[in-house]
Parts: C-alpha cells; structure tokens; sequence
C-alpha cells in the first residue's frame, strides 16, 4: 500500500473533523475538485468533513452501530481507488476524452441494445411486408380506359345522376373463352364474348340496402351505337341484350342499360370464368342443396341430391347449367345465379373472413385478379373504401330480383319488359327509393316454377309458362278494398342473402 493510501486510512480512522491526512493528491497545480468520486461519497451518520478535498466522511458519533464500519469501508475503498486517481492525475489527467471530474458512467446493458434493434427489424420487416402484399394486389387490377373513354365520349347522351350519394354499380359475367382455363367452356371466335351475367347493383346512399337486378341476357333492348376497339362503329338497333357486349364492350353494356333504366352507371366491373372460380375456392366453397341428382356434362356439373359443398368447376356449372337443372329456363338459371352470390355474401360475413388477415388474403388476391374495373374502382384502396361501406349491410337487405319480363311475342325464346313494373323499378332504383322484394321457393327445387316477373298485386304469369298476352302487371295496391295509395309501395318477386340456397 502507497504512503498517500496508508495516510488516507489513518485519516479516516483517526482525524475525525480535519480529514487533511485522508486527501487524496490531485498533482501539481490541480486545485479541488468539487465532483471528483472521492467528493460523491456521503458523510456517514449525517457528520460532515472539513475542507473541499475531504475525500472520508467524519466517523459516526458514539452509540451508531454501524457508523464505523462503514466509514473504515468507505475509507478502504477510497484507499484502493486513490494510487488510480492520482496516476491519471500525475500522467496529465483524464485519457478518457470525458470532462475532469464526470461522474463515473453507468453501466451498459448490450441487451438492451439489441432488443430495440430487434424490435426495430421487426417493425421495417412488418411494414416492408404488408407494402409488399398492396403491391401486389393492386397490381392485380385490370383497369378498362378504353371503356372510359367510349363513355366520355357519349357524355352527353348519359342521364344524369339523381341520388348523388346512392351507387349504381354494373357487374358484367363475360363468357369470353380467351384467356387461361377458359378455352375449355367453348370454342374462342376471334376473341369475341358476351355477357353470360349481368346485374345492376344499387347501393343506397345510407348504406343500409343493397339490390341487385338481374337482366336477362335474352332481353330484347335497344342498343346505341357503339364504337369498337379497331376504330369503327356499330348501327344502333333491336337486339337482344347480351349483343351489346360484343358489339362493344364494357362501354356498350354500359350505354345500353343506362337508355333502358334511365339509371346512371357510376362504376362497372367485368369478371370471367376462371377468376369466379378462383373467388369460390378462397372462400372454401359454397354450400348448395338439390331436390335430385344433377348430370349436366355442358356444364361440367356432377352433383349428388341433397347438401354439396361446391367449388372450382362445380360452382361454375352450378351458376351456369340451363338444361340439366331445374325447368330448364334462362330465369331459373339467374334464380340460382342469386342464391349463390347471396350465400357467397352471407359466407364472407358469417366466417369472419372480412376480419381475418390470413384468409382475407386469399379472397382479395382471387378478386382483384378476376376483375377488370373502370377508373375509379382500379386500386386496392378504391375496392376497399367500397367494401368497407357496405360491411353494415343486414343480410336480409341484401336483395335480388330480375327485371319484370316475360316471353317475347314475336320470339318465345327471348324475353321483353313488363311495363309498368318494370318503369316503376326503374324509378325506384333511380330515385334512391325503397324496393321490396318478397321471396320466393328455392332456386334449386326443381319442381319449383319461376317466380311472377313483374311486381306483385295481379298476377303476371312468368317467362317460361307465358302469362296471357297483353296483360301486364299493376303496381300493387295498397289499403284496402283496392284503392291505390297516393305513393304505392312496390313489392318484386325475388330472394335475399338471408335465405340462401338450403332454405
């Protein structure tokens, strides 16, 4: 032990007000130094030092327990410290670039360190991912400018909009045959396809109601000119609905419907075969339920009587098969085409797939890649906010019908409208006002008869038996003993997502 340290533990024991002995030397010229370590140390007992460079604490007064061993310790430790401070002293002072006297450093826990590190990772790796995942399903989007433009180009000729906050959406089921797996549904002319499916779908403005209505692809209508891709120019004329699409397109389906409705088209979206397929298989498949066997090799459609999970090809048959199901009508086939998009709705919602990541993931990478969309419905953020407005939508607010018609007079094997039920639906849907629908049997009993085409009150008939002609069906009356109401509420023959396909 050094000198200078023997006279530190002398001090501390022995001089108990000077604490002189016990200084520790600062070398030559260093005056005191208020922060230094020995400074820090408290006086034991509550006793003061005297003097700035007292390095120990007076020793406790008598009767303290522990007064003096805890200024021997202290004491002891400042003696093993002192031949350090004094060498840094002696050699020019502090080597360790911090200030002369700093308290002395806390000490580092690495492990700290490498949690935030990890944490950070984790939160970069986390964001880098879920861009990674909008990214690619925003780019799975097709988006129809060359529809856009026919439509802006004929801007004049369309109705305005009525209910600015309502939508009208038209969803188009081409039955192109171009294209990965469609080649197998028929044989592709030139490119050409039809709309095999078509429903115009009101959204009203509180959100509360959803109708779709269905339009039979055998409708007789009246389609406008139309432009087509390589420039030219169709004629308008009377033909029947489904024409329109392959006369042209997205923007002559659009055109066509707006002149028969009067209703303007805010979006339109177009999806085919093989990306309905891929949209049944993410959800798992829908469950169906038939009276008999259904053989139907057209549709590439083999399903046993009773309850049947169907998916992939069997879904597609399913919505597609005319003559080994049912009656063998065009509107028995639409009837299951909306008992299978309202199960399909009630699934998405019952399943809580909408809530859950890991299988919403697959629903919207199937949808946004079967799907060509106008503008304003072409990024992921679009179909979202879309989505997202409807998620309060009861399921039994979520209706289908198909436009009163019935069997065409010149043509039994193509449909016309029934007026006025039809004009009133129209106006209905145009005017954001309410449309009841009353339910009907279930698509899938064959012994089931399509349902009346026109809105109820009087009977209409339907399109497969032929109601007498010259007859059309009247606005229901309301109150009694016939008389109308000054604002008849008009009541439609259809389904809801409620009833499903095993009612």
């Amino acid at each position: 032990m050094t000198e200078r340290a023997s006279d530190a533990v002398r001090g501390a024991a022995g001089d108990e007000g000077t604490g002189e002995r016990g200084a520790v030397s600062r070398g030559a010229g260093d005056g005191p130094d208020e922060g230094s370590d020995i400074d820090a140390i408290p006086a034991a007992g509550g006793g003061s030092a005297t003097g700035r460079g007292s390095a120990v604490p007076a020793a406790d007064a008598p009767g303290d327990d522990i007064g003096t061993d805890t200024a021997a310790e202290d004491a002891a430790a400042v003696a093993t410290d002192a031949p350090t401070a004094a060498g840094r002293a002696g050699r020019g002072g502090n080597h360790t670039g911090e200030p002369e006297g700093a308290p002395r450093p806390r000490r580092r826990r690495p492990w700290l360190r490498w949690v935030a590190v990890g944490v950070g990772v984790a939160v970069l790796a986390t964001a880098g991912t879920g861009w990674w995942f909008y990214e690619k399903l925003d780019g799975n989007i097709t988006t129809d400018t060359e529809a856009a433009a026919q439509l802006q180009t004929y801007a004049k000729e369309r109705p305005a909009p009525v209910a600015l906050d309502a939508l009208n959406i038209l969803l188009i089921g081409s039955d192109s045959r171009s294209g990965k797996d469609n080649a197998k549904y028929g044989h592709d002319e030139g490119g050409t396809a039809r709309s095999d499916t078509t429903i115009l779908l009101h959204l009203a403005a509180d959100r509360q109601s959803a109708t779709a209505v269905s339009i039979p692809r055998d409708l007789m209508v009246h389609i406008p000119s139309c432009g087509k891709p390589g420039g030219t120019t169709t004629k308008a004329q009377f033909a029947q609905f489904n024409w329109a699409f392959e006369f042209g397109g997205t923007a002559c389906t659009t055109r066509t419907v707006e002149q028969l409705t009067g209703v303007r088209i805010d979006h339109e979206m177009v999806i085919d075969f093989s990306g309905f397929k891929d949209m049944v298989d993410a959800v798992g498949g829908v469950q169906v339920c038939l009276a008999e066997p259904v053989h139907d090799t057209d549709a590439h459609l083999d399903l046993p009587a009773g309850r049947s999970t169907v998916k992939g090809e069997q879904a597609l048959g399913f919505v597609r098969a005319r003559h080994g199901i049912g009656d063998g009508s065009d509107t028995q086939r639409i009837q299951r085409q909306q008992g299978f998009l309202g199960a399909l709705f009630t699934k998405l919602q019952s399943d809580g797939v909408l809530l859950n990541p890991t299988r919403l993931y697959p629903v919207l990478d199937a949808a946004t890649k079967a799907i060509t969309t106008d503008p304003g419905l072409s990024s992921l953020r679009d179909l979202y906010n879309l989505a997202h407005s409807t998620r309060n939508v009861p399921t039994d607010k979520v209706q289908f019908l198909t436009v009163p018609q019935r069997p065409y007079t010149p043509d039994p094997n193509r449909d016309e409208l029934v007026q006025p039920a039809a004009d009133t639906l129209f106006a209905q849907l145009r005017d954001d006002a309410p449309v009841t629908v009353r339910t009907s049997g279930s698509p899938t009993d064959p012994g089931a008869k399509s349902p009346s085409p026109g809105a109820t009150g009087k009977d209409s008939g339907n399109s497969t038996d032929g109601p007498a002609r010259g007859s059309a069906p009247a606005v229901p009356d309301a109150g009694t003993g016939g008389s109308p109401s000054a604002s008849p509420a008009p009541t439609f023959t259809g389904t809801n997502a409620s009833v499903g396909l095993c009612a």
